[in-house]
């Protein structure tokens, strides 16, 4: 079996996967007062510290969560109705439009039942927001923006986002900036105060952690509406009793993460660029999606005319590859990706591609297996779309 889907998921890693077990028998809730509790709190804040380390935060600065869609939530609705209720003239939410769904779905939905109106900055064709284009978008009304949301580096495409010349640009009008970083730390140098961004979200899964782990580092003085309600616990922002075992495995993953990365990533890319190599020698006619000069190093996104992704990712699979047609979260929907067509391609195309994502543990021998299925793959894929084309 090979793995092309680190993007999605990737394997926990062996030292995580020791730390959580050897937490999970030990009693104790956090919030608890006694020994048992002040034990639990101890290893919380310990945990919170190694991640605010290496991410460029204060501990205090740290709330965790149960992955990046509750921390986007969190930053995005949150936010929306603190500033809302301190100006109502505050209705407009911006992120671009090739946020994950993670993003989207909270701003739709805002924009559906709380009054809010959430506009989508335009893309390039590499999948890049021009900070022109948001000082555009703020300066109509300044004073209406609630809150804006740029990921820091796209999950299908993996172009890397300008997010300290877009902060900068919120920052000029005390708008608060959130970013989706989940797929960034572990590839890019992420640098929560030195970014200038106000939020940024975090997820386990993607870095080595336990799934349902994450985190949304918050600047001091932001104080979202929180999203559940109940202990209070993590400054008021993320009720819940803190999983301790889960918490300290995610900041093992992060640091793990951080440490490695310069080593990891030149691994990845080089692994990455052979890859596409080796796939246009076979398939000449492939396109290589997103921004190739500034885009994270372990993901390929290639559309293949004539084809069907979904047909190609069964083949693919039916061979052993496990790849995607875009994010995870998506899978089975079937729809043309949002970020290509955001990013100009023409349904069909954006129709035609893969993601293929490549992880610390991938090798060359993935990438000749990819090699030795993708042409048959694509000729198959390409024969069955034409027939049913000509019988229309």
């Amino acid at each position: 079996m090979v793995y092309l889907d680190h993007a999605a998921t990737t394997e926990v890693r062996p030292e995580v996967i020791a730390e959580v077990a050897a937490g999970l028998g030990a009693l104790g809730n956090p919030s608890s007062l006694h020994g048992h509790g002040r034990t639990a709190r101890r290893a919380v804040e310990e945990s919170r510290e190694r991640i605010a380390e290496v991410l460029g935060s204060t501990p205090h600065e740290v709330v965790f969560t149960a992955g990046g869609t509750e921390s986007d939530n969190i930053a995005i609705k949150g936010l929306y109705w603190s500033r809302h209720g301190q100006d109502p003239r505050r209705r407009r939410i911006i992120t671009s439009a090739v946020e994950h769904h993670a993003a989207l779905d909270p701003a739709h939905w805002t924009a559906e039942h709380q009054g809010a109106v959430h506009e989508s900055l335009p893309v390039d064709d590499r999948g890049r927001v021009d900070p022109r284009t948001l000082r555009e978008a703020v300066e109509r009304d300044p004073d209406s923006v609630a809150v804006v949301s740029v990921m820091w580096a796209n999950n299908e495409v993996g172009t890397v986002q300008p997010v300290a010349e877009l902060a900068a640009v919120a920052a000029e009008y005390g708008i608060p900036f959130h970013t989706d970083a989940v797929q960034a730390v572990g590839a890019e140098e992420v640098d929560f105060a030195g970014s200038g961004v106000s939020a940024l979200t975090v997820s386990g899964h993607k870095l080595g952690g336990p799934v349902g782990t994450g985190a949304l580092l918050l600047a001091r003085g932001l104080a979202p509406v929180p999203v559940l309600h109940g202990g209070g616990q993590e400054r008021d922002v993320r009720s819940g009793t803190l999983a301790t075992p889960l918490v300290r495995g995610l900041a093992t993953a992060v640091g793990l993460a951080v440490a490695e990365r310069e080593k990891h990533t030149d691994h990845l890319a080089s692994l990455r660029d052979t890859l596409e190599e080796r796939v246009r020698a076979v398939v000449p006619d492939v396109v290589v999606n997103g921004d190739t000069d500034r885009r994270l190093p372990g993901i390929s996104h290639l559309s293949f005319p004539g084809c069907e992704g979904d047909a190609l990712l069964m083949l693919l699979d039916a061979k052993g590859i496990s790849c995607s047609t875009g994010s995870a979260c998506s899978a089975g929907v079937a729809q043309p990706s949002h970020v290509l067509l955001a990013m100009g391609a023409d349904p069909d195309t954006a129709s035609s591609s893969l993601r293929l994502s490549l992880g610390r543990t991938s090798t060359g021998a993935d990438v000749d297996a990819l090699v030795e299925a993708i042409g048959p793959a694509v000729e198959r894929s390409r024969a069955a779309l034409a027939k049913r084309r000509g019988g229309r």
